[in-house]
């Protein structure tokens, strides 16, 4: 087999958490006199962690330096209260985790989430499954797009980077999976379209989480992928 691990990218490839994290944002913005957005419009302000989330969701004349922090500050507060209302797994996710696992597949998660947020998420989430390294933002590593996330997770699998399938939903996930010598692949049911994943350097893109094991080789009883 070509590959022997998947990385994968959290909110909008693993998880839909498009609209907690809106309504957080747009609780915020609400407070402080600020034109809310629609959920949909998330799709394309989300991904970059929460300082750029809110300095997109504000108005372009108030995009300074102290309301910024202080609506970030405010947004961490709101989402820690309600991340888990309306968040939930893909329909297929599931199935392929287990036939991943269960083909001895090495798994692992990176997100622009905060890690401590992106570990909960995986805890609460798929708690049956263990995924060898989960990784969120961190001060000492520079977000996605810089490759510096995956490249950590390759050396602690000692696993090739060309060995690895990166699965994400965004241009910032295809980049870090070109960046880092990986093969990226789109996930059609995530924040984005399929146009932006191919323009971004995607190899392959999929429909479902279970067409991912089509080309991993991995054949489930039963299944029509």
């Amino acid at each position: 087999m070509r590959f022997k691990a998947v990385i994968f990218d959290l909110d909008g490839t693993l998880l839909d958490t498009l609209e907690d994290l809106a309504s957080a944002a747009n609780r915020v913005l609400e407070r402080n006199g600020f034109p809310t957005h629609d959920m949909n419009v998330y799709r394309y302000m989300v991904g970059d962690g929460a300082v750029v989330l809110m300095r997109r969701a504000l108005p372009e004349n108030r995009r300074n330096d102290v309301t910024i922090h202080d609506c970030v500050q405010a947004f961490r507060a709101e989402y820690e209260r309600g991340w888990k209302i309306k968040t939930r797994p893909y329909d297929g996710v599931a199935e392929m985790l287990g036939a991943l696992a269960a083909h001895g597949m090495k798994m692992a998660v990176l997100s622009n989430k905060p890690d401590d947020f992106t570990k909960r998420c995986v805890s609460e989430y798929f708690p049956q499954w263990t995924f060898d390294l989960v990784l969120g933002q961190r001060d000492i590593v520079p977000l996605k797009p810089d490759p510096s996330g995956a490249m950590e997770i390759s050396r602690f699998l000692n696993i090739l980077p060309s060995q690895f399938v990166y699965l994400g939903d965004t241009a910032i996930d295809m980049k870090t999976a070109v960046a880092a010598g990986m093969y990226p692949v789109g996930a059609l049911w995530g924040f984005r379209s399929g146009q932006e994943l191919l323009e971004n350097g995607a190899r392959l893109l999929i429909k479902r989480p279970t067409e991912l094991l089509r080309l991993l080789n991995i054949m489930v009883q039963g299944s029509s992928l």
